[in-house]
């Protein structure tokens, strides 16, 4: 289960945060500091551990002199928790958190003109929402992809068409049920997968966005949840705790990331991934810089290193996500091309649903349910109330 010290420390968060002000940006970098704190995805940050053709630290430590320090975070909930508990000079942020740390101060405002790549980022993501803020920039986009349906081909001979596979009890093409066999993302944002299900499902509910939901839609959402509930037989938040279900406690379908889907067939593993009919969420994750960062030269170091071609290509390949620059799908510096970006779905930009924090004043109905409700309701729904 979540560590509910961490989720009560986002949720005072969220409650406590005034509008964002427009803190003192960097205006030249200096002299390296020496070191680099980062809170990131796992994954996210290699430095040749885990296979030793995708690093993309070691290279930076010897250019810059900057000691990269990664702690991973296994859901927003945490990113935010821990960059408001500072000591942290960088996150790879979620949308679902990005606008969280605005809102809150905890991030700063980014000098573009101090960061000469910046001109060959995606232009789908240059003034995305999640992270601009009035027209001010507070961070650097990193990579974006799909939240996928990954599946056990050995129980799937086809991929499923419906999500319906881990909402609803049936009987799977094996001949057994799903009770028990499938899993749900341990975090509050997990509400717009249900959302999203019921859009397709129960068109006359009237839901535009699954992030913005009126009383009698969340409510709908949360109804569904508890349904998925008597199927679930772990609500999942590291990547690996859920590939090892995959591999040995019999768990045959669930919402995962491509990071997942990759490193098990890479294993071997009977698994393959897809986006049935009713669509997916997904995650734009930005760079930010924390508002009290003990290395602004490092960080901004970092943040130009982090848009290179070669390495947005290789953590494209390595975590089966989307480069922020689309050169790297194409241009041969790195390990991707542009079927591999076809298939991870580069194309499928509009398609996405990506996470943002629902707020209670919302553009598609005027009053929506706020984040604050979704992280305590959620927990009573995996608490089994």
């Amino acid at each position: 289960m979540r560590n509910t010290k961490l989720l009560a420390a986002s949720v005072l968060a969220l409650a406590l945060a005034a509008p964002a002000g427009a803190a003192e940006m960097v205006q030249e970098i200096g002299e390296p500091e020496g070191q680099l704190d980062i809170v990131a995805w796992p994954g996210y940050i290699e430095r040749g551990e885990t296979m030793a053709d995708f690093d993309w630290v070691t290279s930076f430590e010897e250019a810059t002199g900057c000691k990269v320090n990664v702690k991973t975070a296994n859901t927003s909930d945490e990113m935010v928790a821990l960059m408001n508990e500072g000591g942290f000079d960088l996150v790879t942020a979620s949308g679902d958190a990005s606008l969280r740390l605005v809102a809150g101060k905890r991030v700063q405002p980014i000098n573009l003109s101090l960061i000469p790549s910046w001109e060959t980022v995606d232009e789908r993501l240059k003034n995305a929402p999640w992270y601009v803020v009035d027209g001010v920039h507070y961070g650097v986009p990193y990579q974006w992809g799909p939240n996928v349906l990954m599946y056990n081909t050995e129980v799937f001979p086809e991929p499923p068409t419906s999500w319906s596979v881990v909402f609803e009890e049936q009987t799977l093409p094996d001949g057994q049920s799903n009770s028990g066999r499938v899993q749900a993302y341990d975090g509050p944002i997990h509400v717009a997968d249900a959302a999203q299900y019921l859009m397709f499902h129960k068109p006359e509910l009237g839901i535009v966005s699954p992030y913005e939901l009126n009383d009698e839609q969340y409510q709908a959402a949360l109804d569904l949840l508890r349904e998925q509930r008597k199927l679930v037989s772990r609500y999942w938040h590291d990547a690996f705790i859920q590939m090892d279900d995959f591999k040995n406690e019999g768990v045959v379908a669930s919402g995962s990331w491509p990071f997942q889907v990759n490193l098990l067939q890479s294993d071997g593993a009977p698994i393959a991934s897809t986006i049935p009919q009713e669509g997916a969420t997904g995650w734009a994750d930005t760079t930010m810089l924390h508002v009290d960062a003990d290395s602004p030269n490092c960080a901004y170091l970092w943040m130009e290193h982090t848009l290179a071609s070669n390495l947005q290509s290789d953590l494209s390949v390595w975590f089966g996500a989307n480069p922020v620059v689309p050169a790297a799908c194409t241009d041969g510096r790195g390990m991707q091309t542009a079927e591999g970006c076809t298939k991870n779905g580069f194309d499928d930009f509009e398609r996405i649903r990506f996470w943002t924090t629902p707020v209670s004043r919302c553009e598609s109905q005027g009053e929506c349910v706020p984040y604050y409700r979704w992280v305590s309701d959620y927990i009573g729904v995996i608490g089994g109330r």
